[in-house]
């Protein structure tokens, strides 16, 4: 058995440093960016101050932001009928031209009642509210019968739906609730800056079939991490034993 080093180009650390510093972005652009992030995701004061630090308006009014936070806090909270009722005072319209974001905050409502282990409550609220928009949308039954198998367990630690009471549902359904209100007063429902983000890993999983190079790992910290040795695999396929003579 044999092995083979597979070569790549490889670039040391200070020499990507030096390409990187030689790629211009405007302070501008990169305000932009941050500005975005913060109107679409609600961060309201954070906002207003970077507006004052940058000098960079915002683009939309701030009382808008609030709305949306508010609704939003409520969804995350597990308070549906409150986030209903804002949405409503916002504009009615949201939810009667949506009858999938309406079902989902619904959905959520009896999530709630069973975390809070009201199951008549739960069972009364399915079969009054749910069933009949089921009838209405044949494509949310199974959405319907995936929660309502939250009643089936005594401990939800059991249930091969869990998940559902994961506090990931409540974001889940906060953000496609803000992503409607955004449509609604036609603005982009999703902010530009994940994507890059979603973009730069991509193209590093593409640039490490090329060469060796200083990758990120860490999002967060930016931090370039140094390229490792060259692989080595096994060719068991094209690499044949021989006997000595």
């Amino acid at each position: 058995m044999a092995s083979t080093v597979i070569k790549k180009k490889s670039i040391s650390k200070d020499e990507w440093e030096q390409r990187l510093a030689k790629v211009t972005v405007e302070k501008q652009t990169l305000n932009q960016l941050i500005m975005n992030y913060l109107v679409i995701e609600g961060y309201v004061e954070a906002a207003e101050q970077f507006s004052r630090e940058s000098g960079l308006s915002p683009c939309v009014d701030l009382q808008s932001i609030q709305e949306r936070r508010e609704i939003r806090h409520a969804v995350q909270a597990g308070d549906i009928d409150m986030a209903i009722d804002l949405v409503n005072d916002l504009n009615p319209e949201i939810l009667d031209t949506n009858p999938k974001l309406y079902f989902h905050l619904q959905q959520q409502r009896l999530i709630e009642l069973i975390r809070q282990g009201d199951d008549e409550g739960a069972l009364s609220f399915a079969a009054e509210e749910m069933a009949p928009r089921g009838e209405e949308h044949p494509e949310f039954l199974q959405e319907l019968e995936r929660t309502m198998a939250l009643l089936a367990f005594q401990d939800s630690k059991d249930s091969p739906v869990k998940d559902l009471l994961h506090p990931h549902q409540r974001q889940k359904t906060a953000q496609e609730l803000n992503r409607a209100i955004l449509l609604s007063q036609s603005r982009e429902p999703d902010p530009k800056l994940p994507k890059l983000l979603n973009m730069l890993a991509w193209s590093q999983e593409k640039l490490d079939e090329r060469m060796d190079y200083p990758r990120i790992t860490n999002f967060v910290t930016a931090d370039l991490i140094a390229p490792q040795q060259p692989s080595v695999i096994d060719d068991m396929d094209t690499t044949e034993e021989t006997t000595p003579p």
